[in-house]
């Protein structure tokens, strides 16, 4: 096991270091160096916001699960002489629920403040018809649902309660659905820089087809000229990908915050880096080297062979 480990560190520091004599085989510049280093660059670039998106909606899938998850809104729609009784008919009844923590009456202020984001702060509340809501807390293992909701109907028949499932499982699933899409691109993005870096190798190997004829006539061997390649184009991935990962991080960084934002702007605010998200970052370059080794070795010991 550790001779293999030795093995495996010299092979891994052979690459790195390279060959000065097989590495004049790729052209150090011209239109396939700024083509990988490019598209490597653009799709890390992409792949900085996609792994945000990613991160950033499974965040909001638990966020919103949690906010909507052990409370629950009766809504009460009687009667304007009427209207009282139920409430504290309501109420009356909440007290003696078993699994009910809290019940708390929604004030005229507390409904305006949440109206206010979509009608404006001078919504007159006075001559709407809104009804009234009172908020309920589970507490232990929760209440029963279909037992409440019978005494409701019995005791105050203007009362409706709403458990949030409706609403939360929906929006649960989008945001996963936004998440998958998020590594979705991020696969999609791999794809991308494997064929462009598949192209470029094979764009470099027709252009050096004199001088692999040549290397194989004094003796070498079909894995030196396609080391050259591998250990070039790995590199100029892995440099351009550690750019567009700089850049991508420094432009996501800039997003604004979301007190400064504004509730239009709220969900846009959450698409970052939190905590030990950061750390994912380096491995994006690493992640596109990989990519470009598996690529180019494939494509160049292809068409190396074909051309023998």
């Amino acid at each position: 096991m550790k001779r293999a480990r030795r093995i495996s560190a010299r092979r891994l520091l052979a690459f790195a270091i390279g060959d000065a004599q097989a590495d004049r085989v790729v052209p150090p510049s011209g239109f396939t160096a700024r083509l990988t280093v490019l598209a490597a660059a653009a799709m890390a670039f992409l792949a900085v916001f996609a792994l945000a998106l990613s991160l950033a909606t499974g965040r909001l899938a638990n966020r919103w699960s949690e906010a909507l998850t052990g409370t629950a809104t009766i809504r009460i729609t009687a009667p304007e002489d009427q209207i009282e009784a139920q409430t504290a008919a309501v109420l009356r009844l909440l007290e003696t629920t078993p699994g009910i923590g809290q019940a708390r009456l929604i004030g005229r202020d507390e409904q305006a403040a949440l109206l206010s984001p979509w009608f404006g702060p001078d919504l007159p509340l006075d001559s709407l018809p809104l009804p009234v809501l009172i908020e309920i807390t589970e507490a232990g293992a929760g209440y029963d649902a279909t037992g409440l909701r019978a005494r409701l109907a019995g005791e105050a028949p203007g009362a409706v309660l709403d458990d949030h499932s409706r609403w939360r499982a929906p929006l649960v699933s989008a945001a996963r659905r936004l998440r998958a899409l998020g590594w979705a691109s991020m696969l999609l993005i791999a794809a991308t820089t494997a064929l462009i870096i598949t192209l470029a190798t094979s764009a470099a190997l027709a252009a050096n087809a004199q001088v692999i004829r040549v290397l194989r006539l004094i003796g070498a061997q079909d894995a030196y000229i396609a080391g050259a390649f591998v250990r070039r184009y790995t590199a100029r991935a892995f440099t351009g990908a550690l750019a567009g990962t700089v850049l991508g991080a420094v432009v996501v960084a800039l997003l604004p915050a979301r007190d400064t934002a504004g509730a239009a702007g709220e969900f846009l605010t959450g698409l970052g880096f939190t905590g030990t998200d950061w750390l994912l970052l380096p491995l994006i370059p690493l992640l596109a080297a990989l990519v470009a080794f598996a690529a180019t070795r494939t494509t160049s010991l292809a068409t190396l062979k074909e051309r023998s």
